[in-house]
C-alpha cells in the first residue's frame, strides 16, 4: 500500500483516537495538578440603632473574577496525589511506624479511602480474570461438542448474560440474593443461619460481586474461544486420535496452544475492564463494603460539591494502574512477535 494511500486510510480513526481519547486524558493529567480556588471571603462592617458588628460575606465579583482569571484552578502540583484521599505519603507513614507488623500495616491501609478501593479493584480483577477465561474456554468446549441440533439455542442461552444490560443484570442478582430472594432463602437453608445476609457480610458481598463479573464476563471469552476453535487443524487433531491421545491430551496440546494468542487477547480486556469495574457496586449497593478505584471517581463528581481535581488524580492513578498491570502481558507479546 502507498504511503499516501495508507495515510488517508488511517487518518479518520486517528482523529478519532486524538479527540476521544488522548485529548481527554490530556485534560485530566492537567486538572489534577489544579485545585478549585477557595471563595473570596471579607469582612464587612453593619451598623444599626444598637451598634456596629463585623459579618462574613462572600465576594461574588471577586470570586468569578478569580475563576475567570485561571479557569483551572489554583496550582496544586502534586499536592492532590499525596492527600488523604490518594496515595497519602503522611498516613502511610504514620502507619508503618505505629504498627506492629505486615498485618497491622495491612489493616491501617484498609482505612483509607484510595488503598481501600485498590485492594477491592485488585482482588477483584485478580479472581474474575482467570475465572472468566477458564469457565469462557470450557463452554467453547462444552459447546463445541454438542450436536449440531442443539448448537443453535444453546449459543443463545451461553450468550444471555452479555445480551442482558449490567445494571439489569446485576439488579437481578441482587434482589435474589436478598434475605427473601431464592438465593438469599437457599443460603440460609444451607448455613442454617435464619439471620444471614448477603448485604450485611462484607466477604460474602465480595464473593457476590465477583460471581457476577464472571457471570457477565465469561461469554465474551466464550465467543472468542468458540471463534479459535473453528480454525484448528482437524488433521493434527485426527492425527492425535490415531496415536491413541485421549480427549483431554488432545485439548491440552493441540487445542490449547493453538488459542494461546486468543487467551492473551481475551486477558487484555478483561484486564482493562475488571479494573474498572463499577456497574455491580452501584447496582447492589454495595459501597459500603466494596468500593472501586471507578465507583470513587464516581462519588467525587456525585452530590452538589464536585470534586473534579479529586476525579482527575483517581482517573491518573486508574489508568497508571491499568498500564502496570498490562505491561507483562504487552512486552511478553511483543517479545513472540519480534521472535517471529
Amino acid at each position: 500500500m502507498k504511503h499516501s494511500s495508507f495515510f488517508w486510510f488511517v487518518l479518520p480513526s486517528t482523529l478519532l483516537m486524538l479527540a476521544f481519547i488522548a485529548f481527554p486524558i490530556v485534560s485530566v493529567v492537567s486538572q489534577s495538578f489544579y485545585t478549585a480556588h477557595e471563595q473570596v471571603v471579607v469582612q464587612v462592617k453593619n451598623c444599626g440603632p444598637f451598634g456596629c458588628s463585623m459579618e462574613t460575606s462572600v465576594d461574588q465579583e471577586a470570586t468569578a473574577a478569580l475563576r475567570e482569571a485561571e479557569p483551572l484552578g489554583k496550582f496544586a502540583g502534586l499536592d492532590i496525589y499525596k492527600d488523604r484521599n490518594h496515595l497519602a505519603f503522611g498516613e502511610v507513614a504514620a502507619a508503618w511506624v505505629n504498627s506492629d507488623g505486615l498485618p497491622d500495616f495491612g489493616r491501617s491501609l484498609m482505612n483509607l479511602p484510595f488503598y481501600k478501593a485498590m485492594g477491592f479493584t485488585l482482588t477483584y480483577t485478580a479472581v474474575v480474570t482467570p475465572l472468566t477465561i477458564l469457565l469462557g474456554f470450557f463452554v467453547a468446549i462444552a459447546v463445541n461438542s454438542v450436536a449440531k441440533a442443539l448448537k443453535g439455542p444453546t449459543i443463545f442461552f451461553s450468550l444471555l448474560p452479555m445480551i442482558v444490560t449490567p445494571l439489569v443484570g446485576s439488579l437481578i442478582l441482587f434482589w435474589m440474593v436478598d434475605a427473601r430472594g431464592i438465593l438469599g432463602t437457599g443460603l440460609q437453608w444451607l448455613t442454617d443461619d435464619p439471620n444471614l445476609s448477603v448485604k450485611a457480610s462484607t466477604g460474602l458481598m465480595w464473593i457476590m460481586l465477583m460471581v457476577y463479573g464472571v457471570w457477565h464476563a465469561a461469554p465474551f471469552a466464550f465467543v472468542v474461544f468458540y471463534a479459535g476453535l473453528q480454525t484448528v487443524n482437524t488433521d493434527t487433531l485426527e492425527s492425535a486420535m490415531v496415536d491413541g491421545a485421549t480427549r483431554w491430551e488432545r485439548i491440552r496440546f493441540v487445542v490449547v496452544p493453538h488459542l494461546l494468542p486468543l487467551v492473551t487477547f481475551v486477558a487484555l480486556i478483561q484486564l482493562m475492564d475488571n479494573f474498572r469495574v463499577f456497574e455491580p457496586i452501584v447496582s447492589f449497593q454495595a459501597s459500603a463494603h466494596a468500593t472501586s478505584l471507578s465507583y470513587a471517581i464516581y462519588n467525587d463528581l456525585g452530590g452538589e460539591t464536585r470534586l473534579l481535581s479529586s476525579a482527575a488524580a483517581t482517573s491518573v492513578l486508574t489508568i497508571i494502574g491499568i498500564a502496570i498491570l498490562l505491561s507483562p502481558v504487552l512486552v511478553r507479546t511483543w517479545r513472540d512477535f519480534d521472535r517471529k
